[in-house]
């Protein structure tokens, strides 16, 4: 059974920083394409960050150069570091596991940005 299990979400002041963790059982993430999601009030979900199997790294505009996707092997999980935060980045976070043919997703973790 796979399950992947967010946390590290909280409130932060604008220009914090948070980490959000994405541990996995049932399934090895360093052999997954591994995604970072949110979904903000009365919004759709947006991807966020990912990271693929060889360890390419894939932003969205609004991150680059302040979140950071990360693996550890040893731990399985992938993390999210998440700086220099605004307003607009509150949101539920999600993270997905890409399978050939199945993708697996969290609960999700809340951010919220405020101050």
């Amino acid at each position: 059974q796979v399950q992947l299990v967010e946390s590290g979400g909280g409130l932060v002041q604008p220009g914090g920083s948070l980490r959000l963790s994405c541990a996995a059982s049932g399934i090895i993430l360093s052999s997954t394409y591994v995604g970072w999601y949110r979904q903000g009030a009365g919004k759709q979900r947006e991807w966020v960050a990912s990271i693929t199997s060889d360890s390419r790294l894939y932003y969205v505009n609004s991150g680059k150069g302040r979140f950071t996707i990360s693996r550890n092997n040893a731990e399985n999980t992938v993390y999210l570091q998440m700086d220099s935060l605004k307003p607009e980045d509150t949101a539920v976070y999600f993270c997905s596991a890409k399978t050939p043919g199945r993708e697996y997703w969290g609960q999700g973790t809340q951010v919220t940005v405020s101050s």
